[in-house]
């Protein structure tokens, strides 16, 4: 897949960041710290390295294989954090990923990866890990909820038409979209994963304008593509909505899950 850009990553690290659930974080960190060495973390769609810089400072002996597709973002990750002795960054098609980088990982990590994945994937992938007996922490996979403190009578189908769009093919097949966190879920308890989720929505204030702006200006390509709204109707929801983004007590809620999935002992 590709079409990221590392201003996006940017502007949604520090909400990504707060958003996650605490909760998963700890089970994360407790589950490596049960295990024997070496703790070894592979990041899936690493991005700019946004996981790695959230979960690094807890683990400061975790070694760790990040992989993204995308060339110009794994450049970014590796100015970012570093030469460091104990990451390796990969260039891997997702879609054919080299098993032999999963020799000795005890956890994969994601962040906003899944609802991009289409359930064939999701269950090649669950299959692997089965195999390998390996965890998996996926967090911030969007559940389809957006909510804003000031309605607008177009919100619920901007909404369910954004929703629709995002089941649409993004790299790995016909995405989950918001369906993803339930069927990740369900597919690694019948693997015999022992399962926790969380809630982990974003929520954007008046202090994260700039992130609010290109989240909404990115409502524009899914809308026009689906076609129920006509361009001028969308239009004046965009404008209403981009005029309330540094608006007292205005607030988006969008929703995300995270995930966490260890094998059973």
């Amino acid at each position: 897949m590709s079409g990221f850009e590392t201003n996006w990553l940017t502007l949604r690290e520090p909400a990504d960041r707060d958003a996650r659930a605490e909760s998963l974080l700890e089970m994360v960190h407790a589950h490596l710290s049960a295990l024997p060495p070496p703790h070894v973390i592979m990041d899936i769609g690493c991005g700019t390295g946004s996981t790695y810089r959230t979960l690094s400072p807890a683990l400061p002996e975790a070694a760790w294989k990040l992989l993204d597709y995308e060339t110009v973002l794994l450049d970014e990750a590796k100015r970012e954090i570093g030469a460091r002795d104990n990451i390796e960054f990969h260039c891997q098609d997702l879609n054919k990923l080299d098993e032999t980088l999963f020799d000795d990982v005890a956890i994969v990590t994601a962040s906003a990866l899944f609802d991009l994945c289409s359930g064939q994937f999701c269950s090649r992938f669950v299959d692997l890990l089965t195999r390998r007996k390996i965890g998996l922490y996926a967090a911030l996979n969007y559940d389809g909820v957006i909510d804003w403190s000031v309605d607008h009578p177009l919100d619920k189908q901007v909404v369910a038409d954004f929703n629709r769009h995002q089941q649409s093919d993004k790299g790995f097949g016909p995405a989950l979209g918001p369906d993803a966190s339930d069927h990740l879920s369900a597919l690694c308890e019948a693997s015999g994963f022992t399962v926790k989720t969380a809630s982990s929505p974003w929520r954007l204030d008046p202090e994260t304008a700039e992130l609010q702006n290109e989240f909404l200006l990115g409502f524009s390509r899914p809308i026009h593509e689906i076609g129920n709204i006509s361009d001028a109707d969308f239009k004046g929801w965009l404008d209403f909505r981009l005029s309330h983004i540094g608006v007292k007590n205005s607030v988006c809620t969008v929703g995300h899950t995270d995930i966490l999935a260890l094998p059973r002992t």
